[in-house]
């Protein structure tokens, strides 16, 4: 099982929690930048845990997930042209997806993803649904009109949300990356992503929206009081 989320989780707990869950591969997706704690890779390791290095990178206004890829390759990624010369160079040993394609806010590519197909490896199936709020049927539209494999995560931003939104593989005689990409492309693929609870949809808005805004200012000031007291005047 795959799923991915983003580095506002301490890692350990991440990990502590996956294994609890039967969670054979796991994606940390920082923004711009790979996660790369090599101490929480052999931990995951050591729990019998495929942690593949990841980014969520912004290219062009637009979000994209890259699996495999190492900080220096995803500091040279710009633009959709460079990120077609790394899956030229790369072949099948990356893996790239369209994250919440067809959502309104955040960085969400929307129409341009028929022009950036071949960019893609598979779509993403976003957790974040409801009832008539489910953008994700223009994702399953293109993911059959290009014959790519829908993938579900649930992009976590909190502990008590992870878990719930991932994809199933069959076990692949060995847990490496290469088979993990094998199975994505070739199937079959099993999607867990059930509807939000008003709860869940309350509290995701919140946190995303409101608290977690609020703590990376608070960050960034604390840093920038840093800083003027040990620059030299």
């Amino acid at each position: 099982m795959i799923r991915r989320t983003r580095w506002i989780i301490p890692p350990h707990q991440l990990l502590e929690r996956a294994w609890s869950l039967g969670f054979g591969v796991l994606a940390i997706t920082l923004h711009d930048a790979v996660f790369d704690r090599k101490e929480v890779y052999a931990d995951a390791a050591a729990m019998g845990i495929l942690l593949i290095p990841a980014a969520e990178m912004r290219l062009e206004g637009a979000d994209v997930i890259v699996l495999n890829v190492t900080s220096e390759e995803v500091a040279q990624l710009k633009n959709f042209d460079d990120l077609r010369r790394l899956r030229a160079r790369r072949g099948n040993s990356i893996f790239t997806i369209a994250p919440h394609p067809f959502y309104v806010l955040g960085g969400s590519i929307g129409a341009r993803l028929f022009k950036e197909i071949d960019c893609f490896d598979a779509i993403e199936l976003c957790h974040f649904h409801i009832g008539l709020f489910n953008p994700n049927w223009r994702a399953k539209r293109v993911a059959r009109r290009f014959g790519k494999p829908l993938i579900a995560t649930s992009d976590a931003h909190r502990l008590d949300a992870f878990g719930q939104h991932y994809t199933s593989i069959p076990m692949p005689p060995a847990l490496t990356v290469e088979n993990v990409f094998a199975a994505f492309r070739n199937g079959p693929l099993c999607l867990t992503s059930p509807a939000c609870s008003i709860t869940d949809l309350v509290s995701a808005i919140y946190f995303v929206f409101l608290k977690h805004p609020r703590r990376l200012r608070r960050k960034l000031a604390a840093a920038m009081r840093q800083r003027t007291r040990i620059v030299p005047h």
